[in-house]
């Protein structure tokens, strides 16, 4: 080999060299942001055991009501947003499949036939035919390849989440709504004893009238505290109808009659375990799936990149040429050809600092998206703690208001028949005031119920 030859090579060799060092300046590995995760994103709950969580409990060891968990089971398998969901991990899979095999080359088979009339003078036709195959690889120096792949990974990792996401909140919505047609139910159940209370209150109040204990006002009276309640009623019946219309909705059929158990008969989980900040990554989807589009959008900046740099290309093809078919295959007609070429933008009217500009641009907003929707997951724990400790107060402080309500409604009732001490007004006052009292109670436990729920969600529970 010549000196001639040598220079090259070893030119060859500095390239080379040279393209690779700057390769791995290009495409930069993804890091997690480190400011994203705050010790104190829950608020007052900093001191946690990272082992207990309940976030890893699975929805059927949450939620022990059997009849619960057979329209939690239904809506899992019938619900559209869920479908929906899967329906884009199928478009994401497709396009990260696509994106691993643009790694590979490019291969076609070439048939082709030609008939030319050369000149007018001539007769007959001459012939060419060939037959063979193409390929075509763009080596993957800079790493646009590897950059997209990664990306396209990121949006496959993205689209799962997502339907985490959905099964996490289909699962809350689905035990709140059934919370709520059970809370509805005991109101109904409530209002349609006191109904009946007043109506024997009306009976109570006309026999006193006939002994000249009440005057014909206290009758009248009686008889509109008693409409007062059973006009709220309908009302009652509407939103259980319409909480059962949406259940149904979500369990991906028409509106139907829900078959359920009673709120007294819900279990409330008391040991609300929500282990540590940094565990939303792992458990939270919405928190992946935020992770992952900030990923994607790092992987399409250096992407972005790589379209500043030269692009290498390697084309080939072998096969046989003949002008007559029938030496089509003849070994003297075998041809074959590699070539090599190198691609260098120089004047694309300013695309390639867009296309960076805007995926920079992206990253930035995906990388505030994502600490937001840490910032939105610690909040929504820490309001759901604090409202079940507010239940707790609550319903603690509402017994006792019940309590004394009710003897508060005995004792004047017995004035009233007697003693002149009282009138119908201070009975009706202290019974519209129990009434309250009593469906306060209900939302109390709905509130303890809800918070328990939302506690679960916000942890990242449902999914599992």
């Amino acid at each position: 080999m010549g000196k001639h030859a040598w220079r090259m090579v070893l030119w060859a060799a500095i390239f080379m060299l040279i393209v690779m060092i700057n390769a791995c300046k290009i495409a930069q590995p993804y890091h997690q942001p480190n400011d994203a995760i705050s010790n104190k994103l829950y608020r007052d709950s900093s001191k946690n055991d990272p082992a207990n969580n309940i976030a890893t409990i699975s929805w059927k060891e949450m939620f022990t009501d059997t009849l619960l968990q057979s329209l939690i089971q239904e809506g899992i398998n019938n619900n559209f947003d869920l479908k929906i969901a899967a329906a884009r991990i199928k478009t994401a899979a497709a396009n990260f499949k696509q994106s691993k095999l643009a790694l590979l080359p490019g291969i076609d088979a070439n048939p082709s036939a030609s008939f030319q009339r050369v000149s007018s003078t001539q007769f007959g036709f001459p012939e060419t035919y060939a037959i063979g195959i193409s390929t075509s690889w763009e080596a993957d120096v800079w790493g646009k390849l590897s950059s997209a792949k990664r990306a396209a990974l990121a949006s496959l990792l993205q689209s799962e989440s997502y339907k985490k996401a959905v099964q996490t909140q289909l699962v809350a919505d689905i035990v709140i709504n059934y919370y709520s047609l059970l809370a509805y139910e005991a109101q109904l159940h409530i209002t349609e004893r006191t109904v009946e209370n007043r109506a024997k209150e009306v009976e109570t109040m006309k026999a006193l009238k006939e002994s000249n204990v009440v005057t014909g006002a206290a009758v009248v009276q009686s008889e509109a505290n008693r409409y007062s309640v059973e006009i709220t009623i309908p009302d009652l019946k509407q939103n259980i109808r319409e909480t059962e219309n949406m259940l149904s909705l979500l369990l991906g059929k028409p509106p139907d009659t829900i078959y359920r158990a009673t709120l007294e008969q819900q279990m409330v989980t008391t040991n609300l375990a929500t282990g540590v900040p940094a565990q939303l990554l792992a458990n939270r989807p919405d928190v992946q799936e935020a992770e992952n589009q900030l990923r994607n959008s790092f992987e399409l900046v250096n992407v972005a990149r790589t379209y500043f740099y030269p692009s290498f290309t390697i084309t080939g093809a072998t096969g046989f040429s003949a002008t007559s078919l029938s030496q089509l295959f003849n070994p003297a007609n075998f041809f074959a050809y590699l070539t090599g070429s190198l691609l260098q933008p120089v004047f694309e009217q300013g695309r390639n600092k867009q296309r960076l500009a805007v995926a920079q641009a992206n990253q930035e907003e995906y990388l505030n998206a994502f600490k937001k929707t840490l910032l939105v997951a610690g909040k929504e724990v820490s309001d759901a703690l604090y409202s079940y400790k507010a239940s707790l107060e609550k319903q603690s402080l509402r017994k006792q208001q019940i309590a004394y309500l009710q003897k508060s409604v005995d004792y004047t009732k017995q004035l009233l028949e007697y003693s002149s001490a009282t009138n119908y007004t201070d009975v009706l006052t202290s019974e519209q005031s129990l009434l309250a009292a009593e469906l306060a109670g209900v939302n109390d436990k709905l509130q303890q119920l809800s918070a328990v729920i939302n506690l679960y969600k916000s942890l990242g529970g449902g999914w599992k």
